[in-house]
Order: structure tokens, then sequence, then C-alpha cells
């Protein structure tokens, strides 16, 4: 049966329009997306800059060979004052910045090129060339938070999480590389209760990522074996995406054959503007 009665449009009537002098108020558009411009650094008299151009020249050939696998490693230590200097402006900040714990704690800032990483810690000080810095796979579940497994106690309101934690230690357990095992926490009921109990029983390993682009996501080891929490947030600071992914490395954080072949197609660009 057609009924007579229809609703009013949405955006008219009484209340609907501002008043006369009154300023419209709209709502925050997401914004703060990083892009890549060229930095060139500047140079006065480069002679003495010569094994910084040198390591530069290095770094973007194994870009290119590390684009098929692999790592490469250069130390800064031999460098002075000037060279070290150079590098630094040449490098920049990039999007992903990780926090390894341990001993030794290290600092990893990605450069404005892809796959090019800045590793500093105690008595280290050196730029790695690959898809994710050696240290934040081997070491990232090393306990920093001691894991107390599916037999930590089950406060009132723990529902599923008992039933999530089973599926992460079987998949961890029979992990052996190939496509990662991702759990949707955003489409999947749980109790805040089931997320306290999770983040209990699985602890917290060495490796904390933040990866800055259209918004954040962050990456956190946890205290469990190939067991990583990634959370992703909109330019406005809220989750919209909440997993857990089981592999070795989330994607999110690494930088793909693409990224560092162009890495090294543009070091050689700046290279080429310095010289």
């Amino acid at each position: 049966m057609v009924s007579n009665f229809h609703l009013p449009p949405v955006g008219f009537g009484p209340g609907s329009q501002p008043e006369e002098g009154e300023e419209l108020h709209y709502m925050q558009l997401p914004d703060g997306m990083r892009t890549y411009s060229t930095h060139l650094p500047e140079v006065g008299d480069a002679t003495d800059l010569g094994p910084a151009l040198a390591l530069l020249a290095e770094i973007a050939d194994a870009a290119a060979v590390c684009a098929a696998g692999g790592m490469a490693s250069f130390d800064l230590a031999p460098l002075d004052a000037p060279n070290r200097a150079l590098i630094a402006e040449t490098m920049g900040q990039g999007e992903v910045a990780m926090k390894i714990r341990g001993i030794p704690a290290l600092a990893v800032q990605e450069s404005v090129f892809a796959g090019v990483w800045s590793v500093i810690g105690a008595g280290i000080d050196r730029i790695e060339v690959g898809a994710v810095p050696a240290a934040a796979i081997s070491r990232a579940f090393e306990p920093f938070r001691a894991a107390r497994g599916a037999r930590h106690p089950r406060p009132a309101g723990v529902v599923n999480a008992p039933a999530l934690m089973a599926e992460l230690e079987d998949h961890s357990a029979r992990f052996a590389g190939g496509l990662p095992h991702v759990i949707n926490l955003t489409l999947l009921p749980h109790t805040e209760e089931d997320l306290l109990w999770l983040d209990a029983a699985l602890g917290e390993g060495a490796v904390t990522i933040l990866s800055r682009g259209y918004g954040n996501c962050r990456i956190t080891a946890t205290g469990l074996t190939h067991v990583w929490r990634v959370q992703f947030f909109n330019s406005m600071d809220t989750l919209i995406l909440d997993t857990f992914e089981v592999t070795a490395m989330p994607e999110v954080a690494m930088a793909a054959r693409e990224d560092l072949e162009d890495s090294a197609e543009r070091i050689r660009e700046v290279l080429e503007a310095i010289r």
C-alpha cells in the first residue's frame, strides 16, 4: 500500500539553514598526504665531500641490486662531520620510523628514498638498504613485555578473545612464509575486555613501527612469533582498521621492488645535480 505521507527532504525546513550573518562551519577534510619532492643539498665546494658522494653512489647501486632481494649496509663512522652532514641532508626523513628495543636499542628512520634507512644506536650509525632493516625482522619478537599466554586468567567480559588467541597460536606455529593470515578485529564482535585480555596474553615484542602517509599506521610486534598488531588511523587520528597479521613483516612497513628501483634512480639524479 502506498502511503501519502512523505518525509521532508533532508537539509530543508526551520533550523536547517544558518541565520543571517552566521558563519558556516564545514567538516574538516583529510589532509597531510606526503609526497616526494626533490631536495638538493646546498653544496658549495665539493672538493672535500668526495667520500659522501662516493657513498651515495654506492647506496644508489645497492638500491638497484636490493630491489631483487637482499640487504646492504654502509657504516657512516669513517666520515667526517661535513660528509656526514651531506649524507643526512640528502637522506631527509621519509614516511616510516621504527623503534627497536633491547641491547642495543635502535632508532630507525626511512629516508625520502624508500628502502633506504638510517639506523642509529649506541656505537651504531649506518645506512641500510633493503625492503626493511635486518634488525626489525631478526629482533622483532624478543619480549619487551612478556606474553602471559592463553592460560592467562579470564575476567568477566572476555568472550571471543580465547578463540582468537587459539587461531593466532595455530597460525604462528605453522607459519613458514607465504601469504599472511589476517584477523580483522574491526569486522569481528569483541568487547573491551577481549582486547585487554589479548594484549596481556600476546605480550609485546621489541619492534614498534609508525608509517605516516594518508593518516597513520601503527604496527607493533607481539610476544608471539610472527604475530603483529596493525592499526590504521585516518588523518583525524580515528582508528579505522584494527587487525592482527601472522607474517614475517607486515607489507605496509616494507619497501617494494618498484620503490627501491625508483630510489636508485632518484639518488643518481641528486648526485648528478650536486656534481
